[in-house]
């Protein structure tokens, strides 16, 4: 027999969709979760396998907890392919759809997010959302954003610049290229600039703030004749990673960053976080915030794990002999 309580419910619920059409559209629909690229070519974000290691990171994560893309949940890839001044319309679109959750990657996007919207759940892959003023705390957020963090600060800066010198005892002058700072952060962090005076080292900062600004930082670059190139893992400099290497292997110069896609593209090193990893635990945060949880109340997630790659092809192209302590410190050589 079914209980009066059970069938009150069941008329309440009737006549909610009968009076409210928008209501039954909500009730029947699946949640939408927008992903939001800053350089990430779209062609390689789609599909459920998708061709980018990042966005493949995040679908299979959902898909593992059980939100599986045109079944479970909708996800909505965007993406400003390299053009940051897209962001706000991607932005507003994905507002309007509307999405239950966005998940943005990159400084320009998170800002993006926040000027978009104050009540659709936000989960940023990047900076640090305190830092940039978009979170009150790391253990309560507040507001509609919270995430995970691939920045480690200057002290992670600090570390590959330790095993730079290490590799190259000769390298004095370093080229840092990073996008152009929001108002009031530093060029480059304060841990990094006091690594390079424990090194001996001079750090130059780059700014680029798109695509067509690489070749006058690469000019810029000669100007200084700097020994290193590095930088910080913004979505612009992921993008533009080809270019970098492309330019320091035509100038004998070598590269070292954070992410792991670096080393692999020719880079002598990279130190820092597996950002694939990163988006997988994104998914985590999309789960929770779909089955009810508030982002404000999420903490947001600091990097614990980092993982060093060296490319001995890199290495031998370049003429250095890299010590056998970092060999076998290494993560991983590639050969």
């Amino acid at each position: 027999m079914i209980g009066r309580r059970s069938l009150a419910s069941g008329v309440a619920l009737l006549w909610l969709l009968a009076r409210n059409p928008a209501f039954a559209q909500r009730a029947n629909r699946l949640p939408r979760v927008a992903r939001i690229s800053t350089e990430v070519p779209l062609a390689e974000n789609i599909g459920p396998d998708p061709i980018h290691p990042f966005s493949r990171a995040l679908v299979h994560g959902l898909r593992d907890l059980g939100w599986v893309d045109g079944r479970k949940v909708i996800i909505e890839h965007r993406s400003a392919e390299g053009r940051p001044d897209r962001l706000p319309a991607l932005l507003r679109e994905v507002v309007e759809l509307p999405v239950d959750v966005i998940v943005t990657g990159g400084t320009a996007a998170a800002l993006a997010a926040r000027r978009a919207t104050d009540k659709i759940p936000v989960v940023s892959i990047g900076p640090s959302l305190v830092a940039l003023g978009l979170a009150s705390s790391l253990a309560r957020p507040g507001g509609n954003i919270t995430g995970l963090s691939f920045d480690a600060g200057g002290a992670i800066v600090g570390k590959r610049l330790e095993w730079l010198k290490r590799a190259v005892p000769a390298a004095k002058r370093i080229a840092y290229i990073r996008p152009r700072p929001v108002a009031g952060q530093p060029m480059i962090p304060a841990e990094a600039r006091a690594a390079t005076r424990t090194l001996g080292l001079e750090l130059v900062g780059i700014a680029v703030d798109g695509p067509e600004d690489f070749d006058a930082a690469f000019a810029e670059m000669l100007r200084h004749r700097p020994d290193a190139i590095t930088g910080n893992d913004s979505p612009l400099n992921i993008g533009n990673r080809e270019r970098i290497i492309e330019f320091a292997t035509r100038e004998r110069v070598p590269v070292v960053f954070g992410l792991r896609q670096f080393a692999e593209a020719g880079a002598l090193m990279s130190y820092g976080v597996n950002l694939p990893e990163v988006e997988r635990r994104a998914a985590l945060y999309v789960d929770k915030i779909l089955k009810g949880a508030k982002p404000g109340e999420l903490p947001i997630e600091q990097p614990t794990r980092f993982e060093f790659v060296v490319n001995l092809k890199a290495a031998a192209a370049l003429g250095i002999k890299l010590p056998q302590e970092m060999l076998l410190f290494a993560d991983e050589v590639i050969q």
